[in-house]
């Protein structure tokens, strides 16, 4: 594991706030009608104006500067000319290289009138990212934050919480040690440091947390078909309480001003 300066900190933060910026850009604009290409095309143009990288392209061999995952795609979704229709969920996950540092989180959109179910499992969904972001202190373990998230999603409310899928490490590389499950003991895992960054992301699903990968290797959706929730902030370890190094403020004031989106699950 890889413990930050708290220089590098403050330059971390700079990468994770540039996402939130470009996130915020498509709260405001993203609709029925668009294409997660349109999507695409806005975040590369947005990311290139800040002569920052965008992270995800040519990763590993992914063809796209973002993920954007619609209804039953739970990650890792190819952006396409598909129109996005109302009553979509549509999570954008990103990735940005700003001096050297990475910055990499996700958020779910709503798109018009959705039903009940998934306006809790939007809620739910965020909800335990906060409560893993909580334990994220000085001397507790990593598996006190999956404990959190699987807790409040699985054992609350009965949701599925993907196992094959974890947060991670992050720094100079887009994916360091240690892995975040979203699921898991307390009081297990790797030992937590001052300044240690990490990418926290529960991966949620309406039904079953069954899952299999498109036959494009990348997209992954859910076995029932049924949707998925993902959100994921950047966080630096601290004694007291974590650092969130994203802000989501920005996108929810986007998301709450935009008519095309729903955002009554606040």
């Amino acid at each position: 594991m890889i413990h930050k300066t708290g220089a590098e900190v403050a330059l971390m933060k700079e990468a994770a706030t540039l996402v939130s910026k470009t996130l915020t850009e498509v709260a405001k604009v993203i609709k029925p009608g668009m294409t997660t290409l349109q999507v695409d095309a806005l975040c590369a143009e947005f990311v290139k104006d800040y002569k920052a990288i965008p992270s995800f392209l040519n990763y590993r061999g992914y063809p796209h500067n973002i993920c954007a995952s619609v209804n039953d795609v739970v990650v890792h979704g190819f952006p396409n000319n598909e129109a996005l229709k109302e009553g979509d969920i549509v999570s954008i996950d990103m990735g940005v290289i700003l001096n050297g540092w990475h910055g990499d989180h996700a958020y779910t959109f709503m798109l018009g009138e959705v039903s009940d179910e998934i306006l809790q499992l939007v809620r739910v969904t965020k909800e335990s990212l906060y409560k893993g972001i909580e334990k994220a202190i000085v001397n507790n373990r990593v598996g006190d934050i999956s404990f959190a998230i699987q807790d409040h999603t699985e054992r609350k409310y009965g949701f599925g919480v993907v196992r094959e899928l974890v947060g991670h490490g992050l720094g100079r590389s887009l994916h360091e040690d240690p892995q975040v499950p979203n699921y898991g003991k307390r009081g297990t895992g790797p030992k937590m440091k001052e300044n240690l960054v990490l990418a926290i992301e529960p991966m949620i699903n309406l039904g079953s947390r069954e899952v299999y990968t498109d036959d494009d290797g990348w997209t992954v959706r859910t076995r029932d078909g049924k949707p998925s929730v993902h959100f994921e902030h950047d966080v630096c370890v601290k004694r007291n309480q974590a650092l969130i190094l994203s802000d989501y403020s920005i996108i929810e004031a986007a998301e709450k001003a935009n008519t095309n989106l729903n955002s009554s699950y606040y």
